[in-house]
């Protein structure tokens, strides 16, 4: 059994991966650390876990972490994990955190975007960036993992083939994505009461959401260059989904028999991802309560654009579920297990 705590164990992300976790045949929790809900039950905080997972919440403490932990996750917010996890590391400890510290090879791109000083740029060379579709070998010998946010592992993986192969105007690329409000995690603010979001969608941070970066360091890693592009995330009246759509000019005619090959050849065997075939695009629905990513796209001959769809359950594979995919690679195991379901539909 591998043993596991989750540090952030009450916020949206860290409590859907104490979800996935739980029913993990091959894992043991250890500790699920809370600043704010040290001592209570877990299955208080969230009633869902009754009868089934009682186990109190704790306050930090690495020494103890570190003691009996084989791996240990963090889902905190920026700033404070770059905080934590140099204590855990140090002490020989695998940590995969959910937040965007240790996502960047640049600690200057990382203080741009983010506003804050990285306390530990030292250790950013030492960092996997846990996309399993494009690091999976370097994820495998990996002792610290970035795991990516949820808007960019939609649009890298809806983009991915397209930029390695050279086929588009990397000075075309338009993300437009939409988000369910969990992506905003569980904090209060009054642009989240549900009389704010309940009928409406509204563009938030436009060009200035940080996760723009994150996007064009792994899109340049693919094209050999440096990659800008415009982003704009959406908030939607819903929990929890991603849907990207997603513009680019193309550098040479394309059929969609075409872009089908390139995409099932460069995603062949990848467990978790799936293709539409023509005439039929993603949707939430599709994705939520699963770990994939459904991708399909439209050539637009007029406009000699081609148009990406890609969903994800941001909590799952934007979170969650691509934490435990990391952990069962670093691990050595199906990289599938505690992943395999469909999604909800309903």
């Amino acid at each position: 059994m591998i043993r596991v705590s989750v540090v952030g164990a009450t916020g949206y992300a860290g409590i859907e991966l104490v979800r996935l976790l739980y029913s993990h045949p091959q894992v043991e929790l250890v500790h699920l650390v809370s600043q704010s809900f040290a001592e209570q039950p877990i299955s208080d905080i969230y009633p869902n876990f009754k009868g089934l997972l009682d186990k109190a919440c704790s306050q930090l403490d690495i020494d103890k972490i570190a003691e009996k932990s084989d791996v240990v996750f963090t889902s905190l917010p920026h700033g404070i994990s770059n905080q934590v996890i140099p204590a855990l590391y140090e002490r020989g400890k695998k940590v995969i955190d959910l937040s965007g510290d240790f996502r960047y090879k640049s600690a200057e791109v990382y203080e741009k975007w983010y506003g804050t000083r990285h306390v530990r740029p030292d250790m950013l060379q030492a960092s996997v960036y846990g996309l399993p579709e494009l690091h999976r070998d370097e994820i495998k010998t990996a002792r610290l993992i970035g795991n990516p946010g949820c808007y960019p592992t939609c649009a890298i993986l809806g983009l991915a083939p397209l930029v390695k192969q050279g086929l588009i105007d990397l000075n075309s690329i338009i993300i437009d994505a939409k988000s369910g409000a969990t992506g905003a995690g569980r904090e209060p603010s009054q642009g989240l009461h549900f009389c704010e979001v309940d009928e409406n969608i509204k563009a938030y941070k436009v060009a200035t959401h940080r996760h723009t970066s994150e996007i064009e360091q792994e899109l340049s890693i693919l094209a050999q260059r440096e990659v800008a592009l415009s982003f704009t995330p959406h908030l939607l009246p819903v929990k929890r989904g991603i849907l990207s759509t997603i513009y680019a000019s193309l550098k040479k005619s394309l059929s969609f028999g075409d872009v089908y090959s390139l995409y099932s050849e460069f995603y062949a065997g990848e467990p978790f991802i799936v293709l539409h075939q023509e005439g039929n695009l993603p949707e939430i629905k599709h994705v939520n309560g699963s770990n994939n990513c459904h991708i399909g796209f439209v050539v637009d001959r007029r406009t000699h654009r081609i148009i990406v769809v890609a969903a994800i359950d941001n909590l799952i594979k934007g979170a969650g579920g691509q934490a435990v995919q990391n952990m069962n690679i670093l691990f050595g195991l199906d990289e599938t297990i505690g992943l395999r379901n469909p999604g909800w539909y309903l």
